[in-house]
């Protein structure tokens, strides 16, 4: 396994954060922000919602209830290992969090 982490920048509703990732997973993170980045934009083009914040909480539950929908609460659908993906997006949530920490002191 390579621990080789990189850091990239990513952008969300035009907004960009630079983010760390590690190399064999910067696929799946790109995959991962163009989806965040679309529910996000169909989430503000629909007008009811105007915060950014607002706008990332209503993507998040919604991306949530797709991810439990799909898979239940069985703990692998078809060979997907849900508990390892549970694993992979809480370390990208603590990375993002960490991330994201000093630009919260900008607003």
């Amino acid at each position: 396994m390579n621990d080789k982490t990189t850091a990239l920048d990513i952008t969300i509703m035009g907004r960009t954060y630079k983010v760390m990732c590690a190399d064999e997973e910067r696929d799946s993170l790109l995959e991962a922000v163009a989806y965040l980045d679309q529910k996000m934009n169909e989430i503000k083009a629909s007008g009811r919602v105007a915060s950014t914040e607002r706008i990332a909480v209503m993507a998040a539950l919604n991306i949530a209830h797709e991810l439990l929908t799909a898979h239940g609460p069985q703990t692998s659908v078809n060979g997907f290992d849900l508990e390892g993906a549970k694993r992979r997006i809480a370390f990208m949530q603590a990375t993002l969090d960490e991330a994201l920490a000093p630009q919260e002191n900008l607003f």
